[in-house]
């Protein structure tokens, strides 16, 4: 009965009023936790990175000469350098509008709060930072309500995408559109949120929408080129786009890189390497090569290389006692990565809390109710801010003020600009609203190169508050990131420990390396990335010095986390109920064959095909592939030997029996309302008898009244009345899968003949036309029946796979999880010694909660 990726949970999520085992919870991806309501899983498709290699392909292949394999390549380049620079000019556009709105915003309250220190008016410059605020998050979260997919980073929704699981309208234009747009606006209305997270989400979709040269919410913008259509093409792209994004965000094209591999992509080539790595250098260069001429006027400099600039780490001038950091200081740097794993792991509990509270409580309410979140949450923000610059900061002189990387004495113009003196006068400044009344990544900037210009209390209390209202944001309809707020609250905490050790213990330390520390370390405890994150930090830095305490403290963060829960983007997939698969099973698991997990029952055709029964099929099923089947007369006699490889089968057959006489049935009621009489007549009346008497065996009912299985489904074969038990049900030998959209597709396009006919007289399909609808198929119900015979046969065997991937029953799980992930299948037939189908394997019965219980299940018969 199973065959797509996410029949399983479409069926068991039917019957909603029963009560459920523990176990039957868990396969269902349900939890049941005391005091909390069920959260139901979603039904997702899943993604097909298996080339199809039927009769239309190889005519492609066998037209494909060097000259056109060139093209073909050199397209790719190209396409893959589109990306990486329209990436770099995103995130340019982006930051060039954060700015514009931060600047204005800023320089009208701040002049404002200046002059209401004076004159006791401080109320209005609140109102006018709260109208600011309110209206820009007013905006942001409208553009959500209207693509929805747009809130959040995206960076779960992306990582799903690359694992192989498809979220319907993740890549799409209308989603870009409203996530660059409303990421500009959350940043400037004063959220603690960041616009790097989604820049990968909008370079994945600018990776998945170009090569596809066609929109689906701008229908005239439509070009036929029948080149990448397909989804191993589509997620390569998309891999190189979040590549891209990463590379723009940071200044990193190898951190992109390691990124999209940790990250996202499930599997993974050297061409593929190479390509991913040149998009994300063509997103930083194009990049740093506008900003650089637009913010100094110096073309072609390439000074500013990503949107998160972390400045220059090096000592001052003179000072031979300085080093960025020593032995010693490693020590403190593994416990700041046990705090940075414990504050990751309160934060990501709190978030998780908040997110079942959020999915209960406010989404099914009206969408109004959820840009009324956002505002409250913008006007809390608001408040806190401004009210804690006001009455928290502390007064500090501004002489002794240094950087790290001017000359001791004097405060450069650039850290001038950004020093608030909010009710401090006599050449001093207000330390906590520096930190709050600037953009955050001049807080970062200021934290990793000011020196002993915030005091412990003050850090301590921005600490708090920003944890708070960061775990509190991320979560509401808005696009935002993590990257940066949890960035900006470790350095303040990682500055707190170095302005401790200084002043408490005399310590000659650097500083900014204590701050860029404690930035790892909560947002590795945080997000629980290593690699990737470690390169990313060291290319901001463009400090490869720094290469060994970052890494040593994001692994210890990342162990100390993962002690406790997981990473905050693997919680809000779980959240969602994506099927996603990690890089390998418990072992454990390996007491569990292909034969415990699969799907036994299963819904098939045959090579030759009536229209009716293909009609039926798809409407009666939602299923995603089917396998072509004919049923096994040669193989009877040793079908029933008994040896142990050739009796698989065996144990299942009683259930297929059932399924494919409950199917009959299902079709007959189907075919009742299909509008020609012929179709309608098909089916034996007998089927409509009253129902047994509770307890009949089910077998003696169907010798009883002769249930025909198929109707008139292989012209050549078609039952008998005179059949047995055994010869209505035989074993299946398997040809191969064919799709639903390319069932639909034949259809539509009439592709069948008459049964007085060769099937070589059937119109055949080219490559491009089987492909030419990707990747929003035809739906059966666009299908006009009333203009179909329904006695026409369709011939699937040119357009099915003929060769997909199978395994055998007695497979164990660890092996069948290692082939479905590295090679990206959608579905994984279940095939026994004498080529006999007895079950299919979909992404959803290679879950983690799937295999917990058919593991328990496992221990129980045992």
């Amino acid at each position: 009965m199973a065959c797509c990726g996410g029949c399983l949970c479409c069926q068991c999520c039917c019957n909603e009023g029963e009560t459920r085992t523990p176990e039957e919870l868990t396969i269902l991806g349900e939890t049941r936790e005391e005091d909390e309501e069920i959260l139901p899983r979603k039904d997702y498709e899943s993604l097909d990175y298996d080339r199809c290699i039927n009769e239309p392909y190889l005519e492609v292949l066998e037209g494909l000469d060097n000259k056109k394999a060139g093209r073909y390549e050199a397209i790719k380049w190209i396409l893959v350098f589109a990306i990486g620079v329209s990436t770099g000019l995103t995130g340019l556009v982006v930051d060039f509008f954060v700015r514009l709105f931060t600047q204005i915003k800023f320089s009208l309250v701040g002049g404002s709060v200046e002059e209401c220190s004076e004159n006791g008016c401080l109320a209005l410059s609140l109102i006018e930072l709260l109208a600011l605020n309110m209206v820009f998050i007013f905006i942001s979260s409208v553009l959500v309500l209207i693509e929805p997919v747009a809130a959040g980073s995206g960076i779960p929704e992306i990582k799903s995408y690359l694992n192989g699981v498809k979220i319907p309208g993740i890549v799409r234009l209308r989603t870009f559109i409203c996530k660059v747009t409303g990421v500009l606006f959350a940043v400037a209305g004063g959220l603690f949120v960041g616009k790097e997270g989604p820049m990968i989400h909008s370079g994945a979709i600018l990776g998945a929408g170009l090569p596809q040269f066609q929109s689906i919410t701008f229908k005239k913008i439509r070009f036929h080129i029948p080149y990448f259509r397909s989804d191993r093409d589509k997620r390569d792209f998309v891999s190189a786009g979040a590549a891209a994004g990463v590379a723009a965000a940071f200044g990193a094209p190898i951190g992109g890189t390691l990124f999209s591999l940790e990250e996202g992509s499930s599997f993974w080539n050297q061409a593929l390497t190479w390509k991913v790595l040149f998009c994300s250098m063509s997103a930083t260069f194009t990049l740093n090569f506008f900003r650089s001429g637009i913010n100094f006027s110096k073309w072609g400099s390439f000074q500013l290389p990503g949107l998160l600039n972390f400045g220059e780490f090096k000592c001052p001038d003179g000072d031979k006692t300085c080093h960025l950091w020593t032995a010693v200081d490693l020590a403190f740097f593994v416990l700041m990565g046990v705090a940075g794993g414990l504050l990751g792991a309160l934060f990501n509990c709190i978030n998780q809390r908040l997110a079942k509270y959020r999915m209960r409580n406010v989404h099914p309410k009206a969408r109004f109710i959820r840009v009324l979140e956002s505002l409250l949450v913008c006007m809390v923000t608001t408040l806190v801010i401004f009210m804690s610059s006001m009455t928290l900061g502390e007064c500090r002189d501004l002489v002794s003020t240094t950087t790290n990387t001017t000359s001791q004495g004097s405060v450069n113009e650039e850290d001038n600009s950004t020093i608030r003196r909010f009710f401090c006068y006599n050449n001093t400044y207000n330390d906590m609203a520096t930190l709050f009344f600037n953009p955050q990544e001049v807080a970062i900037h200021q934290l990793f190169h000011q020196n002993a210009t915030f005091s412990p209390v003050t850090l301590s209390l921005f600490f708090v508050l920003y944890f708070i209202l960061s775990c509190w944001t991320y979560g509401v309809s808005v696009p935002s990131g993590l990257f940066v707020p949890s960035l900006l609250c470790g350095a303040s905490l990682g500055r707190l420990v170095a302005n401790i050790l200084k002043i408490n213990f005399h310590m000659q330390i650097y500083s900014g390396t204590f701050a860029l520390i404690g930035a790892a370390a909560f947002l590795g405890g945080v997000v629980r990335m290593t690699i990737s994150l470690t390169v990313i930090l060291i290319e901001s830095t463009n400090e490869i010095t720094y290469g060994l305490p970052i890494m040593i403290t994001l692994m210890v963060a990342k162990w100390t986390g993962d002690f406790f829960n997981k990473g905050i983007y693997d919680i809000h997939i779980h959240l969602k109920g994506v099927p996603l698969l990690e890089w390998e099973t418990e072992v454990e698991m390996d007491r569990l064959t292909a034969s415990d997990i699969m799907e036994p029952n299963l819904t098939y055709v045959y090579p030759h095909t009536r229209i009716q029964s293909l009609v039926s099929i798809l409407r009666t099923t939602v299923y995603h592939a089917f396998p072509v089947v004919t049923e096994n007369r040669d193989n009877e006699k040793d079908f029933m030997k008994g040896n142990i490889l050739i009796s698989n089968n065996i144990k299942f057959k009683k259930s297929s029996v059932l399924t494919r006489a409950g199917e009959q049935r299902r079709r007959c009621q189907s075919m009742n309302s299909y509008p020609s009489s012929e179709l309608r007549n098909v089916c034996d009346e007998r089927v409509s008898e009253e129902p047994a008497e509770e307890g009949q065996d089910i077998l003696q009912q169907m010798l009883e009244r002769r249930y025909v299985p198929y109707p008139n489904l292989y012209p050549d074969q078609s039952p008998s009345e005179e059949w047995t038990m055994e010869e209505r049900f035989r074993p299946l030998t398997f040809h191969g899968l064919i799709l639903r959209s390319q069932l639909v597709n034949l259809l539509i396009r009439g592709v069948c003949y008459a049964e007085n006919q060769s099937s070589a007289s059937q119109p055949r399909l080219s490559y491009s036309e089987m492909t030419e609808d990707y990747p929003r198929f035809p739906d059966i119900h666009d299908l006009d029946l009333a203009l179909l015979n329904p006695r026409m046969i369709v011939d699937v065997t040119p357009y099915m796979n003929p060769s997909p991937y199978t395994v055998s029953p007695n497979t164990r799980v660890s092996q069948v999880f290692n082939l479905f992930r590295t090679m990206g299948l959608r579905h994984l037939p279940v095939v026994n010694a004498v080529g006999e189908i007895v079950g299919i394997i979909t992404r959803h019965n290679l879950t983690h909660e799937f295999l917990v219980a058919k593991l328990r299940q496992h221990y129980i018969t045992i």
